[in-house]
């Protein structure tokens, strides 16, 4: 099944963003090499595709996991946990009903 897993940032933190982002992305490109990613990206602070100093606000990931469980366990382990990047991650069911 599919699940979004929507993270809120700390304010302030795009230094920390961007040191663990080789990280954060590697395991994004396991799930897409794994054909279990469906969309996945950040929410500029901004309405801009580059948002530059001002940052963003948090991200969203859109991927295919066996049980809510394991997407919960799998976004629990995201880089930017670790480096105090996200305050918040929230994991839901998904259902897609338009590609």
């Amino acid at each position: 099944m599919l699940y979004a897993i929507i993270s809120e940032d700390n304010p302030g933190t795009l230094e920390q963003r961007m040191a663990a982002r080789p990280d954060h992305l590697a395991r994004l490109e396991t799930l897409r090499d794994a054909g279990k990613l469906l969309v996945a990206g950040p929410h500029p602070a901004i309405d801009s595709e580059d948002p530059g100093p001002a940052g963003f606000t948090g991200s969203l990931v859109i991927a295919e996991f066996e049980s809510l469980s394991q997407a919960q366990s799998w976004a629990d382990q995201d880089p930017y946990i670790k480096a105090g990047v996200y305050r918040q991650v929230m994991v839901k069911p998904y259902k897609k009903v338009l590609p």
